[in-house]
């Protein structure tokens, strides 16, 4: 078995949401700020889909790691995150369970999602909308030609320290996720379309055959 260090798939739980940030498209007017900017995504936006570019880093300085895929949200609680670059790997939920599949290796880790969005950056994505209960939200400035919120988890068991979200117009450009182990993910959305209409079936994982299942 290969080693990769710490590979995008270790990022799940909270790129979920990873990954459901993907969604920060709003119908605000241009001269909204980016926490209304955000507060419209939610109260508006039920699905979105698009493709991203990831890198992650940490403090101590070791090489950044470089991911790049595709994603497709739809509101509440399911999503698809798929990794093409390095290599491939699946997250998928269908509302109740969180999929995530090792091509290379033919392993699937599966988890209940429970309350497990909270606060979390899927919650933003693909949650039901209850994003002041979950963060405190401010507005952080303007940079590299974006309009940037901060969302800071009100919940002490979050794995996320916080959560920086990058909006040019209405739509969401950035995201730069803080951790509590020191690593920064950034995700970069190359393309976004909020209010797709994606297939209810790619919602749906059944493990291939011969694949090795672990967890619930």
């Amino acid at each position: 078995m290969r080693h990769r260090g710490m590979g995008p798939a270790a990022f799940t739980a909270r790129m979920l949401l990873c990954a459901a940030a993907a969604w920060i498209s709003s119908g605000a007017a241009a001269a909204a700020s980016g926490v209304e900017q955000l507060r419209e995504f939610v109260d508006t936006a039920r699905s979105a889909q698009g493709e991203f570019e990831q890198t992650v880093s940490s403090a101590s300085g070791r090489r950044a790691q470089q991911a790049s895929g595709s994603f497709v949200f739809l509101r509440p609680g399911k999503f698809r995150w798929s990794y093409d670059k390095p290599y491939p790997q699946l997250l998928v939920s269908d509302g109740e369970k969180l999929w995530s599949w090792d091509r290379d290796l033919n392993q699937v880790t599966v988890k209940r999602l429970g309350d497990a969005l909270g606060s979390t950056p899927a919650a933003i994505l693909a949650g039901s909308g209850t994003l002041d209960r979950d963060f405190d939200l401010a507005e952080a400035g303007s940079g590299d030609g974006l309009d940037w919120v901060l969302a800071t988890p009100k919940h002490a068991e979050s794995s996320f320290q916080s959560i920086r979200l990058g909006l040019a117009g209405e739509l969401l450009k950035r995201m730069e996720l803080q951790d509590n182990f020191g690593q920064t993910t950034m995700i970069v959305f190359t393309s976004l379309e909020p209010n797709a209409r994606p297939d209810p079936s790619l919602f749906r994982f059944v493990p291939p055959a011969g694949a090795d299942v672990i967890g619930d």
